[in-house]
């Protein structure tokens, strides 16, 4: 664990990434003697509410974090630094963005879960943003020059308060990948779909298999016989709070709504209990494993695979048509899911697939047919490089294939 005493003692010079989390209520200025190194500054988890104009001394600083702090205002000395180009500021108290507080080489922006009511004319001037994060905020607009954006592909503004659908962006050249559930504009009445309703004392929770963003995913038996429904069984109880994608009960009703497939994680049955949201699914099986893994902070949008990892074309052809049929039919059932990524993929050895995690799901029924074809098509620049990404690691011998070509001439169509 770094420390400022570290940082003080001179133990610490020349590194390119910090963290310092120890209660922080000022700026440590000798962070400022790491300016010919630091790249990587995280201070998030502090009581800080202001960065001091000097930070524009850190001229090789590209990644900022200040999650969890008590900002009010996006601070501009931000707008000053020459190379940032990700800045996060999740969950602070944030009200005000200043038209100079956005970096000019600004291309991943972080402001979850604040009170945003407003966002500034110079985000629509940012021309080398890729990624927009603004769920959790009190936006009831989106400044109309956001058309400009032509570099943002991956947008969250799922639990604001936006009365329109922002058609500024869904004409936007390569937009993959958005969520927007949870706004006035979007608002549907939650239904119990096809899978019954049952107590949360009827099951019990074993060992944890996985966490994300909106809940806990566990192993679980039934604890009396559900005669009915498949015995093998995963819970995941849902934290009932804002995540980076939205609100944890979209998300539940989203996959209820998407419904049986061969190749979707399979609900069974649902609980909604005052003090508990929790959504019972079929076990899958241990032998399935993740298809790839999460964008890092050079990739941004695009998903990461374990150093080594090759896969046939054979198998990719495969995985691709499974996937296919997920996207047709979500669509047929008016379901957006957001995160259409390999990381959000399961697969086995012979190249079968599941797919799932809907916190970035939304439903667009309530929008008009243009709408709706635009939302269709801006999912479908996901599908593209979803198989783009799986030919990244295609082992070479098969690159010279017909099967190779025919999806590679898919990703252009």
């Amino acid at each position: 664990m770094q420390t400022l005493c570290a940082l003080r003692s001179g133990h610490l010079a020349g590194i390119s990434e910090l963290a310092l989390s120890e209660d922080l209520t000022d700026f440590p200025m000798e962070i400022l003697s790491l300016a010919d190194s630091l790249e990587v500054l995280d201070l998030s988890n502090n009581r800080l509410t202001s960065l001091p104009d000097e930070i524009k001394q850190l001229t090789k600083l590209r990644i900022l974090f200040a999650s969890n702090n008590p900002f009010e205002t996006l601070p501009e000395s931000l707008g000053k630094c020459p190379n940032l180009e990700i800045v996060g500021f999740k969950a602070n108290k944030i009200k005000h963005v200043p038209e100079a507080s956005l970096p000019q080489k600004l291309r991943w922006l972080i402001l979850t879960d604040n009170k945003i009511t407003r966002l500034p004319q110079s985000l629509g001037e940012r021309c080398l943003l890729q990624k927009l994060m603004l769920a959790g905020n009190q936006l009831a607009e989106l400044p109309s020059n956001l058309s400009q954006l032509t570099n943002l592909e991956l947008v969250r503004i799922s639990a604001n308060k936006l009365t329109q659908c922002p058609e500024q962006l869904l004409g936007l050249p390569k937009l993959a990948w958005i969520a927007f559930s949870g706004n006035p504009f979007s608002q549907v009445q939650h239904h119990t779909y096809s899978v019954p309703q049952v107590a949360f004392s009827s099951i019990d929770v074993k060992n944890v298999l996985g966490q994300g963003a909106s809940g806990v995913i566990s192993k679980a038996t039934w604890r009396e016989p559900q005669l009915e429904l498949i015995q093998d069984i995963a819970v995941k109880v849902f934290k009932g709070e804002l995540t980076s994608d939205g609100y944890p009960e979209d998300e539940m009703q989203a996959c209820l709504k998407a419904g049986a497939h061969p190749n979707l994680v399979q609900p069974v049955a649902q609980v909604t209990e005052d003090d508990c949201t929790a959504l019972v699914m079929a076990l899958i099986p241990k032998h399935f494993r993740n298809l790839g893994l999460p964008p890092s902070f050079e990739s941004c949008t695009r998903d990461t695979f374990v150093e080594g990892e090759s896969l046939s074309i054979a198998h990719i052809s495969k995985i691709v048509e499974q996937m296919e049929s997920v996207f047709a039919h979500l669509h047929s059932k008016q379901v957006c899911h957001g995160d259409l990524y390999a990381h959000n993929t399961l697969v086995d050895d012979d190249g079968n697939m599941i797919f799932g995690d809907f916190g970035a799901a939304s439903m667009y029924h309530m929008l008009n047919k243009k709408q709706q074809a635009q939302i269709i098509q801006i999912e479908r620049r996901a599908l593209r490089c979803f198989i783009e990404d799986l030919l990244s690691v295609c082992v070479a011998e098969d690159k010279s294939s017909q099967q190779y070509t025919e999806l590679a001439n898919r990703m252009v169509k």
